[in-house]
């Protein structure tokens, strides 16, 4: 932690969103030391996640679900399947949309994806009894909900 001479923060140590951003920074570093042999993103697994688990919704929902604007979401796409981790067809109901389906190669990449996101999680709730772990989530969730 940044500390002034003397060991105290001038304050900082009462403000509500330096405490977010060292606490969000502390997660993404432990999530991306975590993820390095995957070369994958947290939006990249989020979004091979919900592919998996909703065949055929199409890259807009994707972005819309995730909270991510067009560009990011094409983007992480476009990243994903040049991987062959997911594959587009045209939406049967739309044919406007592209649908998005999950390819072998990504359900592989998946399954160690989510073993590494349940060692990132272990890590995490280490911290917290179970019922502040809920808490947590829920007052985290009044932020971005």
């Amino acid at each position: 932690m940044i500390e002034s001479k003397d060991g105290a923060l001038n304050g900082l140590e009462d403000i509500l969103g330096f405490h977010i951003r060292l606490a969000h920074g502390a997660v993404y570093r432990h999530f991306t030391e975590t993820f390095a042999n995957l070369d994958l993103t947290q939006k990249q697994v989020s979004s091979l996640w919900l592919v998996a688990e909703t065949p055929g919704i199409s890259q807009i929902d994707v972005g819309t679900q995730l909270r991510m604007d067009r560009a990011t979401t094409m983007s992480i796409v476009n990243r994903l399947q040049e991987r062959d981790y997911l594959r587009r067809e045209r939406s049967a109901s739309d044919g406007r949309k592209q649908a998005l389906y999950v390819t072998e190669a990504g359900k592989a990449a998946l399954a160690e994806a989510k073993h590494c996101i349940a060692e990132h999680e272990a890590w995490l709730k280490a911290r917290f009894t179970p019922a502040e772990t809920e808490k947590l989530v829920e007052m985290l969730a009044r932020i971005h909900d």
